[in-house]
């Protein structure tokens, strides 16, 4: 049997206004421009551009969430 559970969390009024690190986003470059220029990376890059991506993603989530909130 599955249930739905419904959470809400309050977010951060400034959060909306958080950006994703200048290092891990000159990373996240490298490492796709990297693999646009040899078309593979090495299991461990990948796995790395994979971590970077996902956590990028969060954050536009987390910053749409707040956009909306604030609307």
């Amino acid at each position: 049997m599955s249930q739905t559970v419904q959470l809400t969390v309050l977010m951060p009024a400034n959060l909306a206004k958080l950006r994703f690190p200048k290092a891990l986003d000159q990373r996240l470059h490298f490492l796709l421009d990297e693999q646009g220029r040899k078309g593979k990376l090495t299991a461990a890059e990948k796995k790395e551009a994979e971590g970077l991506e996902q956590m990028a993603r969060m954050l536009s989530i987390l910053k749409l969430g707040a956009q909306v909130k604030a609307c």
